[in-house]
Order: structure tokens, then sequence, then C-alpha cells
């Protein structure tokens, strides 16, 4: 089944460098899909939803046989789901609620199989253990990095990692924002094995 069209459904360049690490042939396109969560929906299942959503969304060429993956994220302390912070002042107070303390991140991937119409939906939970940090390390930081399209208010492949007394999860790239492990064993139950 490698001659399968593979496809990301998804505008991130953080997801499309992640899915590059695994060197294989694929496309992306924008997802079409509201990302409003419905009134009482955890965020798991919000990740999970999300996902599939997208993955399911993609107007898809219907003579060709497309594996499309769907991908989405959050942030959670205090069982609050915490978005992106768009602006200096909100990663500052976002990273100032996270100082010295463990939050999760959830993040859900679909893999949506066109010519069966499967969608497997898998979660993949990150802790994040933050040092304690200064007021000045914390704005230094969110000058540096500028963190402002970042769930949680950091990139943790860049100097985010500085913040960090410890990781708590199965894949490191699930916390940038795709479970590569989790997508392999995936794709390898449709037929695509990546190696």
């Amino acid at each position: 089944m490698q001659h399968t069209n593979l496809i990301l459904a998804s505008t991130s360049v953080y997801r499309k460098a992640l899915l590059e690490k695994l060197s294989i042939p694929f496309s992306t396109l924008e997802p079409q899909c509201d990302e409003t969560p419905l009134a009482g929906e955890s965020a798991q299942q919000l990740v999970r939803r999300l996902a599939q959503a997208k993955a399911q969304s993609c107007h898809l060429n219907p003579n060709q046989h497309h594996l499309v993956i769907g991908s989405d994220q959050v942030c959670v302390i205090d069982d609050q789901i915490i978005g992106k912070p768009l602006d200096r002042d909100n990663a500052i107070a976002q990273l100032s609620q996270a100082n010295g303390r463990a939050i999760t991140f959830y993040t859900g991937v679909a893999l949506y199989n066109s010519a069966t119409s499967e969608c497997e939906v898998q979660l993949d939970t990150f802790i994040v253990h933050f040092r304690q940090l200064t007021v000045k390390q914390i704005e230094n930081y969110v000058d540096k990095e500028q963190p402002f399209y970042c769930a949680g208010s950091f990139k943790s492949e860049g100097l985010g990692i500085a913040l960090f007394q410890r990781l708590e999860g199965i894949d490191p790239n699930s916390l940038i924002g795709l479970p590569l492990i989790t997508l392999t064993d995936m794709l390898a139950r449709q037929g695509f094995d990546v190696l």
C-alpha cells in the first residue's frame, strides 16, 4: 500500500517539520473544521474529536487512495484548557501560572483511510515539569523566543527546554504537536511501513 497518497491535514510548520523526520513523501492540506470546544467536553475528548474532524475534513480526489493525518493539542493547567497566548503579556501570564508546577499536554492524532472510511484516533499524554523561574527569566525567555502561537507559551524544540525540570511521556514529538511513535504504529496498521 506504499503507493497511497499521504496527507497531513495541517498548516502548522511544526507538524510538517515533525512528519518530515520520517522521510516519507506527503502533502499538506488545510483542514476545514470548527475548533470550538463543545459544552462539557473534556480536554481529552476535544483533541480526539478535533484530530478526527481535521483528518476527515480535507477535500480529496475520490479516484485516489489517501491516508490523512489529523492532529490537535491542548495544554491543561488546573483542569483548564490553556490556549495559544497570541501576545507577550499572555505568554508571560501562562508561564507564570506554570512556574514550578507540572502541566499536562493532550495530543490527539487521527489517521483516516479514504478507501475504507476507517478512522483510527489515539491520544497521547505528556507532562512537563517546570523549573522554579524568576519573573525576569520568564520575560527574557518570552522576548527571545516569542512563543505566541504555541500552546503553553514555549517551544520545547528551542530555548523552551531550559524552562523544564523534567519531561514525562512516551514521545517528546507529541509535545510539539504530532506523536510520531503512535503515528508510525497507526500507519503500519494501514499497511504503510515507514521503514
